[in-house]
């Protein structure tokens, strides 16, 4: 759980992984250099399993993501944002998946809420087997909802770009995996003001370009053709797989 001056949500955030079914976990926090209120939230919980740690100096998510994954002394990787949720069986029923069907590397569906965590009725799945060249072509995980076998994987470490780090750790984690889907919706995504997502179109075409050229460290053509092809393919995801529900 890297995070940054997300002392209004980390609370809540930390509540779903404390309120997981399945309780052999251990919860990382990186803290960014954060100037709210983040460590006081943080320093209430005294559950042993929930590790805090805070970064010398601003490094950004990429480099915050590194930090927990060198520290991470767990088999199975999970990621959550903070100031997204997990379901109470989210990790009981990702494990039972990718253990009963040999899976190393997963992702599951899910919703999205507001600041207020109140539903905004959209309801994101993907495909449900993701090869290297489906990983390359379109972002299918979102972050929160990744889960990966390190005995199969390994130590994950990207480079340090600003935006889409967390598609340079799955573009690594496909070279020795493919990636299912679970069709169970076991998370909350948080929309928010102040986010790092890019809103201009041009930022977002030269973020899909740095990743695969600095990210993946592929060369400028193959950088070129796979940021077209991403672009395509995330543009399709959100044609078939982001629908919308009524909310109460």
């Amino acid at each position: 759980m890297p995070t940054y001056n997300c002392g209004r949500f980390i609370g809540e955030s930390i509540d779903s992984v404390l309120a997981q079914t399945y309780s052999h976990w251990e919860l990382l926090i990186v803290d960014d250099c954060s100037t709210d209120n983040t460590e006081q939230v943080v320093s209430q919980y005294t559950d042993s399993r929930i590790r805090y740690m805070r970064n010398e100096h601003n490094m950004g998510a990429a480099l915050t993501r590194n930090r927990a994954l060198r520290e991470a002394k767990g088999r199975y990787i999970a990621f959550l944002d903070s100031d997204d949720l997990w379901a109470p069986d989210k990790l009981a029923r990702q494990m039972a998946f990718m253990q009963q069907n040999g899976h190393a590397f997963t992702y599951h569906e899910y919703t999205e809420i507001d600041e207020a965590s109140k539903p905004l009725g959209v309801y994101v799945s993907g495909k449900s087997h993701v090869g290297s060249w489906g990983m390359k072509s379109c972002c299918w995980p979102g972050c929160l909802t990744v889960m990966y076998d390190t005995k199969v994987i390994g130590l994950i470490q990207i480079p340090d770009i600003k935006k889409n780090n967390d598609s340079a750790m799955w573009l690594q984690a496909i070279q020795k995996a493919d990636c299912y889907l679970l069709p169970e919706k076991l998370a909350q995504y948080r929309r928010r003001t102040g986010s790092i997502t890019p809103t201009s179109v041009w930022k977002k075409i030269a973020w899909h370009y740095i990743l695969f050229r600095k990210g993946a460290q592929m060369n400028p053509v193959a950088s070129f053709f796979w940021m077209c092809a991403n672009i395509i393919g995330n543009s399709y995801k959100k044609i078939k797989y982001i629908k919308r529900y009524e909310t109460i």
